[in-house]
């Protein structure tokens, strides 16, 4: 309350109740307001947007088989393009600063992600299922290994680049084993899908004997530093393995609800000590990439789930979408408000209805706040976004590519 922040270069520098140091370039007035750290999407497919209820009320495995996978197939790298921008749009104005994603045509999103001004974690999926001595041929695999040669530190370290082997039931143990070799000998990180459905977890046992995180740590990716998302149907013996390894949990409440997939033991994986962060799916499984519904559902759901109040606290599911997020990303000096920390902030208009009385503002931000309370956003100290104006994005000519890209593909 009644604070000063200074940023100076992109870093915060002074924080606290001396307006009297705020003599620089630039004066905001904060009155009304909450100044938050950045939101961090930590796991994410941004230009699926393109397909934002294309296909729903359906299973995992017939939504990605049957109706995702043939669409993507058609998808131009302009299209990425354009879709990961009308991400960018939507996660801006709701808080996010920061985000986790794979897909393909890195290229482009990296580029978007560059011009825009944001920070991502990005990462080329990979797939192959073929059992081989010998993967060096794989066209995915090279162009991971190019995106990540061309642009990991990009933007002045905004942009950073994983290897992505997508999941256990679409990559081959040798492929998987070939992919962690490789980022050991670039010093990538690994994103990946784990342990989502009930059938993923029964057929991994029913094929390796082991459960999905038993079998990937066996194969030695959890050697390298990894986000590991949804982990639905992990055991209490696999959270041990994640917390050994040092393997980031990433919570996506609203995917797993919508797809029927089931609730990760969040609640459990906190005791134990696993980093757990928050993230939104794409936007064709969540339908949108609003971390303000991610941070109050995961506060909700395991309460309700385990008929415990107490199972996710307002700070804990706030933290998972801010600074774990970040850690887990790899920008550990991001993610607080704190002297010395990239100036990845927001500011909230907290004198709506909705969070009056002022009780406890920790718990207006798990319970009462909302997208549309976010007024400015700032990553490493830049506006990107102030009071529903974009100052990096062309929303209208965002907005006509958009239609003209739907009206080809559907």
């Amino acid at each position: 309350r009644n604070a000063t922040v200074i940023t100076e270069k992109g870093k915060i520098t002074y924080v606290g109740e001396n307006p009297h140091r705020a003599i620089h370039h630039q004066i905001i007035d904060g009155k009304g307001k909450a100044l938050v750290p950045g939101l961090v999407n930590a796991h994410t497919h941004v230009p699926m947007t393109l397909l934002r209820s294309y296909a729903d009320d359906m299973a995992l495995h017939t939504w990605l088989y049957d109706h995702i996978f043939p669409v993507e197939d058609r998808l131009t790298p302009d299209d990425i393009y354009w879709g990961s921008q009308l991400a960018f749009l939507e996660m801006l104005a709701g808080g996010t600063t920061c985000f986790c994603d794979m897909y393909y045509f890195i290229d482009r999103i990296a580029e978007a992600t560059e011009n825009c001004g944001m920070k991502a974690l990005l990462s080329r999926g990979l797939i192959n299922g073929e059992q081989m001595k010998d993967y060096s041929k794989d066209e995915r695999l090279k162009e991971a290994v190019e995106g990540f040669l061309q642009w990991n530190g990009a933007a002045n370290g905004r942009v950073r680049i994983a290897l992505a082997p997508h999941a256990l039931y679409t990559c081959a143990p040798g492929y998987i084993r070939t992919i962690r070799d490789t980022a050991e000998k670039l010093g990538a990180m690994i994103h990946t899908h784990v342990d989502e459905t009930a059938k993923e977890h029964q057929d991994c046992l029913d094929q390796y004997g082991k459960t999905p995180v038993e079998h990937l740590n066996d194969i030695g990716l959890f050697d390298i530093p990894t986000i590991a998302a949804h982990c639905v149907h992990v055991t209490e013996d696999d959270l041990d393995i994640m917390k050994k390894k040092k393997v980031t949990l990433a919570h996506n409440p609203g995917s797993n609800l919508k797809l029927g997939s089931g609730i990760a033991p969040v609640p459990t994986a906190m005791k134990k000590g696993v980093n757990v962060a928050l993230g939104t799916d794409g936007a064709s499984s969540n339908n949108n990439l609003n971390m303000w519904e991610e941070i109050n559902l995961a506060a909700l759901i395991h309460k309700g789930a385990l008929m415990d109040p107490l199972a996710v606290k307002a700070h804990e599911a706030f933290m998972a979408a801010t600074v774990n997020g970040a850690k887990a990303l790899g920008f550990t000096n991001s993610g607080k408000i704190c002297v010395g920390y990239q100036a990845d902030m927001v500011l909230l208009n907290i004198t709506k209805p909705h969070y009056l009385p002022e009780h406890n503002l920790v718990s207006n931000l798990a319970y009462s706040a909302q997208a549309s309370d976010v007024e400015t956003v700032f990553v490493d100290g830049k506006i990107l976004y102030d009071r529903g104006e974009y100052k990096t994005l062309d929303k209208e000519r965002i907005l006509f590519e958009i239609r003209r890209i739907y009206q080809r593909l559907f």
